[in-house]
This record gives C-alpha cells, structure tokens and sequence, in this order.
C-alpha cells in the first residue's frame, strides 16, 4: 500500500488556496502547472490536469485541407511570385523579434 498524504490549506477570500509543495510534487506540477479537481459521489479527487491544445475551429480547419490535398493533390503548388509580393506588401514595416519573450502560457 502507498503512503498517503494529506495537507491543509486555506481558501482566501478570492477563493483561491495555495496546493502545498508536497502536493505539488506528489501531482508532478510545478508553477503555471494545471490541475483538475474532480467530484464525484465517493468525494473530491485532484489529479495533473492534462493540457488540451485542441482547437475545434482550427481541428476542423486541418480537417478541410488535408481532404482537399487528399482529393486534389494537382492543387497543392508553389506559392506564385504575385502571392509573394502581396503577402510581403502585406507585412511591410511588421517588426518581429524572434528573440522576444513570450507573454501566457506557452505549449511546446
């Protein structure tokens, strides 16, 4: 039998609480980590929440162009001198540092 673990924390008033380090680890989360509390007839459960990166709008998208190449692969073709210049008058003057940091969460 595994060693059981319990701690205690407080709710402030905002309703937030802070999971204690030991918790934190027993869960494998560390800061900006997720959890899910679950809640069922036998009480309340929290386990590592896993991060879901789907996109319904962006799924159903993929879903479109994959079809589309499937069905006409002719279509697929290098990208015309025209589109290139549209797309560089397009973001003319858009500065992008590369090296800038990254504000919210960031899944790699």
């Amino acid at each position: 039998m595994s060693a059981m673990l319990e701690e205690i924390s407080t709710i402030t008033a905002k309703g937030q609480t802070t999971v204690p380090k030991s918790v934190r680890t027993a869960l494998g989360v560390d800061y900006g980590g997720k959890i899910a509390f679950r809640v069922d007839e036998r009480g309340v459960s929290v386990h590592r929440a896993e991060v879901d990166n789907e996109d319904p709008a962006i799924d159903r998208f993929l879903a479109f162009l994959a079809d589309d190449i499937a069905r006409r692969p002719e279509a697929v073709t290098a990208l015309t001198p025209a589109l290139a210049e549209r797309l560089a008058a397009l973001t003319e003057g858009v500065k992008v540092d590369l090296e800038a940091p990254i504000d919210g969460d960031v899944d790699l």
